[in-house]
């Protein structure tokens, strides 16, 4: 008897505690018929079960066998999901096969062997637009009668039955493929042996690190692994040599420099973790023979120093043998790099060469195409004169107002200032001639002051 999921595992998910128990039970009802006579309801419980299958599969919920990239569908898988209020779910395998249809799911033997692209980017728009116009429309003629329903009465029994096997769940694979080229990004330093992988380097590099919080398993990686190389291009796979190349890499191969290369790494990384392990025997030694030199234990404490000084011996042996193969591996990469940068020059050369030989880059048809140049510029330098001259001669016809009016302006002007003039000369000899009038009535200074008369003859003969 299979163990199904825990009830706390399933209530987790939003699509179980946002949902009542009447929405549960109709989406763990059987929905086989409603494909053509309500496919709004059959495309919603699709999705949902879609949503809830994938999260369950990278939870890895399911009793084993359990990857976090191949669903495992079996007529057991019902009896997992069984949820109080709910209870089993009777149109897994209905969803199954939808999901089949629509290429979400593909079975693994035919996901592993197929050797042409099964990935397409257009498949989701094309799926989403025959469900919303075309599934309609074949439910509209249904109900006139112009097509039948095409519905095959079932049992659970028989639909699992078609639909028994494993499936790989394409968009798992298509997160995991997009999180492992960019760990690959950031791994690379422009050295050659960077995009050089043994197939179990290749799992221990990026098996935890293609979808959060998952380890994929050996079956994962070997469908990643097929995706990779078939669907996205971005890996070649020859034996047990995995290799990161362009999309538009020609031609796709691995050679035997790219061989010898990997060799080359797996040994350094190989002689890498000697040491590391050296070295941490070495101070384990150490820490015996302290440890026995503080209970008075000397033989023991000699016998851990004579260990501790045999392995020095060694990590000096394999660090100059590090040391070497570091070297080597540098002057091949360097020397795998040159052989790159020739190619390009060659390209370039082949491609200059082709450029050059176009038949408009020929002498006589350069001194042909720069002659008729000139004489073009000279008639065009013709038409722009004799269209500014005319231009000229059309503003010389056109009568300015605002410049009458100006001259206008400084006409008054220069009449009220000729007037002004004048009256200012007027008003000076009007002066002038009031002033003369003035000097004539004036009294000369030099005429005597009249005498004043006395009153009478004065008589002498008084005072005599």
């Amino acid at each position: 008897m299979s163990v199904g999921i825990k009830y706390t595992y399933l209530h987790s998910l939003p699509a179980y505690n946002t949902s009542s128990t009447s929405r549960l039970k109709s989406l763990y009802s059987d929905i086989s018929r409603q494909k053509h006579s309500n496919p709004t309801s059959y495309r919603s419980t699709v999705h949902w079960w879609r949503e809830v299958l994938q999260t369950v599969v990278l939870k890895r919920w399911l009793p084993q066998p359990s990857d976090a990239l191949v669903l495992h569908a079996l007529p057991t898988l019902a009896d997992s999901f069984r949820y109080e209020g709910a209870g089993k779910p009777l149109c897994l395998a209905t969803v199954i096969s939808e999901l089949q249809e629509e290429k979400v799911y593909i079975p693994l033997n035919q996901f592993l062997t197929a050797t042409q692209l099964i990935y397409d980017p257009g498949w989701l728009p094309y799926r989403i637009a025959s469900y919303v116009i075309g599934k309609p429309l074949r439910w509209a003629l249904q109900q006139t009668g112009v097509v039948g329903s095409g519905d095959v009465i079932e049992s659970d029994a028989q639909r699992w039955k078609r639909v028994k096997g494993d499936y790989v769940l394409c968009g798992l694979v298509e997160s995991a493929a997009q999180c492992v080229l960019a760990h690959q990004r950031t791994k690379e330093t422009g050295a050659f042996a960077d995009k050089l992988y043994s197939v179990e380097s290749f799992k221990r590099e990026f098996s935890g690190v293609s979808l959060p919080d998952v380890v994929l398993s050996d079956l994962d990686m070997k469908v990643l692994l097929k995706h990779l190389e078939r669907d996205m291009k971005i890996v070649v796979i020859d034996g047990k040599v995995v290799k990161f190349v362009e999309e538009d890499t020609k031609p796709r191969t691995i050679n035997a420099v790219d061989s010898g290369l990997l060799e080359l790494k797996t040994a350094v990384q190989n002689l890498s973790v000697q040491i590391e392990s050296i070295q941490n025997r070495i101070k384990e030694r150490s820490e015996k023979a302290s440890s026995a030199l503080k209970h008075n234990r000397k033989e023991i404490a000699l016998g851990h120093l004579r260990a501790r000084k045999q392995l020095e011996d060694i990590l000096v042996k394999r660090s100059n043998a590090l040391e070497n193969l570091e070297s080597t591996l540098w002057t091949v990469e360097h020397a795998a790099g040159d052989v790159e940068i020739m190619k390009f020059y060659e390209s370039s050369t082949i491609t200059l060469r082709t450029i050059l030989s176009h038949p408009s880059l020929q002498r006589d048809k350069i001194d042909e195409t720069m002659e008729a140049l000139h004489s073009v510029t000279e008639d065009a330098k013709d038409v722009d004169l004799t269209i500014r001259l005319a231009g000229e001669a059309e503003q010389a016809n056109i009568i300015d107002d605002d410049e009458i009016e100006r001259e206008l302006r400084a006409l008054v002007r220069d009449v009220e200032d000729e007037k002004r003039v004048a009256e200012e000369r007027e008003a000076l000899e009007e002066s002038k001639r009031l002033g003369e009038r003035l000097e004539e009535v004036k009294v000369p200074m030099d005429v005597p002051e009249a005498q004043p008369e006395r009153a009478g003859p004065v008589n002498e003969d008084v005072h005599t």
